[in-house]
Order: C-alpha cells, then sequence, then structure tokens
C-alpha cells in the first residue's frame, strides 16, 4: 500500500509548522503594541519615558493572545487542506482573520487601559492590525512559497485518480504530465466509466478497474484526489460516481464541460493550470460547524448534569416495568457511514429482536409500557447526549440507521449517501415532521426532509428544529 509520505510530508508537521509561525507572529506584534503603548501612549500620559520592564501583564499576553489567535484560526478552518494553498488566498484569510481577532482584542484588552486621549484607543488598535498582518503574513507567505514551488517543482503531490476512459481523460492526462509546472496531481492510474477504453490511455496509464471499485483504490492507494473526466456518452454515471466517493476523505474535481451536471456543488479555483472545477461537499462554512459543534458539547454536558435526576427517575421506571438493562445499545451508521453505538432508553422487552432487524409500529407488542411513553415523549433519546459528546452525533441531524435498513434505502434513493456527510442526530427535521419510521418506504420519505436539511443546514435552522422537538415531546406527539 501506498503511503502519503511518498509524495508530501505529514499533514500534522505542517500543520505544527503553520502553528508555530503564527504563535510567533502573534507574540511579536503583542510584545511590538506594549512597546509601543510604553513609549508613546503611557509616555505622554506621564510625560517621561516610561522604563521597559518585566511586567507580569506582558507575560500572560504572550501566551493568552497567541493561544487566542490559534483558537480563532483553527475556528475559522484556517489548518484545513494545509498543502493546497495560495498566496492570494493566504492575504485574503489573514486580513479577515486579523480584522476579527483585533476587534475583540479592541474591546477585551485595549479599552481596559487608561490614556490621555482618547484617540489613543484606535492609535493602538491600527497599531496592532498593522504588526499582526504584517507579521502573520511574511511568515505565512514565505512557508506558502515554499510549499508552492515543492508542488510545482513535482517534489511533493498529491496521488489522483482519474475516473474516465476516453478521449478527454487521454487529454488531461497529457496535460497534466507535460506542464511545466506542476498542479500537484501524481496520477496513480485511471478507473473506467464504460467497456470502450482509449488504447493509447492504456497504454499510458494504468487501468485500475470499473468505476464501482473506485472506493477500494481510494483506500489501497491513499488517494487523495480524483478527477472525473467522462465522455458525453457516460456522463449519466456521474452522479452516482459523486455519490460513492462523497463521504471519501479525497478532493474531488470535474472538467468544466461536465459541470452542469454537478451545479450547484462545484467552483472554479484555478486560472492558468488545467481547468478544472472542484465539488464541494462541505455543507455549512467551517466557523459555523466549529460553533455547531460547540454549541453540542455545551448543551450535551450541562442536559447530561441537569437531567441526572430524571435519568434516575426514568431508570427505575424501565428496571421495574420489565426484566432486563436500563439502556439499550444498537450500532448505527454515523459521519462518513461509520458505524457506532447508539444509546438509549429500553423501550422494548428485553431481546425483542433476534435475527433479522425490525422497525417498532404503533401496535408493536414488544414495547413495555413505560417504552411507549418514552418513545410519544422522544425521552428514549436523552441518553444520546452522551453519543454527541464523545463525537459520534450532534444534537441536530438526520437520524442515523441500521446498516440493514440503509442498504434498503441506498438502493432505491442512492442520493441516501448525502446524509453521511455530517454527523447524525438526536433530533432531524425528518424526525419533527415525519417521525418515527415503521417501514423502509417510510423511511425514504422522512429521508426527504433530511436531505432537504443537508441542502439548508445552519445554526439557525438547527435551532427551530430544537424548538420543534421539544414542542414535540413537551405535547407528547412523538410516533
Amino acid at each position: 500500500m501506498n503511503s502519503q509520505k511518498n509524495f508530501h510530508p505529514s499533514a500534522r508537521k505542517q500543520v505544527a509548522i503553520h502553528l508555530l509561525l503564527d504563535w510567533v507572529a502573534a507574540s511579536l506584534s503583542w510584545l511590538g503594541l506594549f512597546l509601543y503603548r510604553k513609549n508613546f501612549v503611557e509616555a505622554v500620559k506621564h510625560g517621561y519615558q516610561i522604563p521597559v520592564n518585566a511586567d507580569i501583564k506582558l507575560a500572560i499576553g504572550l501566551v493568552a493572545v497567541p493561544l487566542f489567535w490559534i483558537v480563532l484560526y483553527h475556528l475559522l478552518g484556517y489548518y484545513n487542506h494545509i498543502f493546497r494553498r495560495s498566496r492570494l488566498r493566504e492575504l485574503e484569510s489573514t486580513l479577515v482573520a486579523s480584522i476579527l481577532g483585533v476587534v475583540f482584542l479592541f474591546f477585551a484588552l485595549i479599552l481596559d487601559d487608561s490614556v490621555s486621549d482618547f484617540h489613543d484607543y484606535y492609535w493602538s488598535g491600527a497599531v496592532l492590525l498593522g504588526l499582526h498582518v504584517g507579521f502573520t503574513l511574511v511568515f505565512r507567505l514565505a512557508w506558502t512559497t515554499r510549499t508552492i514551488k515543492h508542488v510545482q517543482g513535482r517534489k511533493w503531490g498529491y496521488p489522483t485518480l482519474l475516473v474516465g476512459n476516453g478521449p478527454k481523460a487521454l487529454q488531461l492526462f497529457e496535460e497534466i504530465q507535460n506542464a511545466k509546472q506542476a498542479e500537484g496531481f501524481i496520477i496513480q492510474g485511471f478507473i473506467s466509466m464504460d467497456a470502450e477504453i482509449d488504447p493509447s490511455l492504456n497504454e499510458r496509464c494504468r487501468h485500475l478497474g470499473p468505476c464501482h471499485t473506485l472506493s477500494e483504490h481510494i483506500h489501497a492507494l491513499c488517494i487523495e484526489e480524483i478527477i472525473l473526466c467522462p465522455e458525453t456518452e457516460s456522463a449519466p454515471l456521474l452522479t452516482g460516481i459523486i455519490d460513492q466517493v462523497q463521504n471519501e476523505p479525497v478532493h474531488v474535481k470535474v472538467q468544466p464541460d461536465s459541470y452542469h451536471l454537478v451545479l450547484g456543488m462545484a467552483k472554479m479555483n484555478n486560472i492558468l493550470g488545467a481547468m478544472l472545477a472542484e465539488i464541494d461537499f462541505e455543507v455549512m462554512p467551517h466557523w459555523q460547524k466549529s460553533v455547531k459543534r460547540a454549541i453540542d458539547v455545551a448543551v450535551s454536558a450541562l442536559a447530561l448534569l441537569i437531567l441526572s435526576p430524571l435519568f434516575l427517575i426514568i431508570g427505575i421506571a424501565v428496571k421495574l416495568d420489565s426484566p432486563g438493562p436500563v439502556f439499550f445499545l444498537q450500532e448505527r451508521l454515523g459521519y462518513r457511514g461509520k458505524p457506532f453505538k447508539i444509546i438509549k432508553f429500553r423501550s422494548m422487552k428485553n431481546h425483542a429482536e433476534s435475527g433479522t432487524p425490525q422497525l417498532s409500529h404503533d401496535h408493536d407488542d414488544r414495547r413495555t409500557k413505560t417504552g411507549i411513553f418514552l418513545r410519544r415523549t422522544r425521552l428514549d433519546e436523552l441518553p444520546q447526549f452522551a453519543n454527541v459528546l464523545l463525537g459520534q452525533m450532534s444534537l441536530v441531524g438526520p437520524r442515523p440507521e441500521r446498516l440493514y435498513f440503509a442498504e434498503q434505502i441506498a438502493a432505491s434513493a442512492p442520493i441516501y449517501r448525502r446524509i453521511h456527510r455530517v454527523r447524525p442526530g438526536i433530533t432531524s427535521w425528518g424526525q419533527v415532521k415525519y417521525g418515527y419510521a415503521e417501514n423502509v418506504e417510510e423511511m425514504i420519505k422522512r429521508m426527504q426532509f433530511d436531505i432537504l436539511y443537508l441542502e439548508n443546514m445552519s445554526l439557525g435552522l438547527d435551532i427551530k428544529i430544537m424548538i420543534y422537538t421539544a414542542l414535540i415531546m413537551i405535547q407528547g406527539r412523538g410516533k
């Protein structure tokens, strides 16, 4: 099996270097602000030169302020895709983050100082912004330029698969191989979309197999990039291939003449190299995902603490109602299709299911008396706050299914695989609108709401769904 270290250094190492450079830049800019205020602001206020001595506030600032910047960069997603940098993107991200960070520091720390003229506040903020942008950009641009040169010189690159087997794939292969400045694509072979394979492509590039083996080769070859180049007659297969790889840790690009087939998911980010549109599987801006995760952790930790007496009461009721454990663990499919154990209060008789998996329904005699109440009020879902804390689930997201039913849903509606782009949720739009499903047909109908949620994800929508879920629990309208 190939290793990524054969193509470029460890991503962790690269991130560590960026962290170090950002820390140094933040420390220098804060030190520069400290010296400015000592030599100008305080000197004017007191009427004499203030000696620069060891200052405990400076020491604390040189630790706390750089840490603040690192956290801010992380929340904004700066340390993602660390090898795919451009100087223009560095400039843009640095300016946006610097303005946001300096505004926060201005109100949190700078306004706390005493000055002789209120204009000194503005000058202090401007000095901090200028120093921070300057130092940060110098370090980042220097390191990014080094990375770009290594990629263009074919010292670093990304293991890449071509998906296509006709003249378009051959033309793209030759363009990539003959480019004076490489774009980082190190082609490992091509995946065929139909039986008609271009002989010239077969001679020059390794044929790995048909498109249904794509996922297998992604893992076997540690693929990081996939380029879709279908011929006109095989273009209808494109959507299915995208659904097949959307939960894999790869970047997917497509030739512009196929752009209309994935309209809404593709974006252009390259002007001088091969004309490729990148398919964007991100459902939310990174900062919103960070805030969503922070809300998940905070609310779940608080809920487990506050609701612990209710957990005890429910646990006793479950135990007295029927023999068996209080909690019920069941394997479900989570983020990117990875299985995990979901935790619920047991609402059915012990060992109620054996053999073929079954879904519950309104007249299911496997349910206990306590279980009927728990399902109507959705209280059986409360232990899933623990799943949220473990990072397996979110407060709001598509409901996770068992592999047995997920395969049946995907067979009838391949679009179902898209819900694995995000963490599953304790509650969902489908759960609010449709409730528990009693068969695969109902699961497919509920899935439509989850796909709709996926295409409209936002923090505001999450809040609305949580409010409606609370109303359903209070009114006992859970199906």
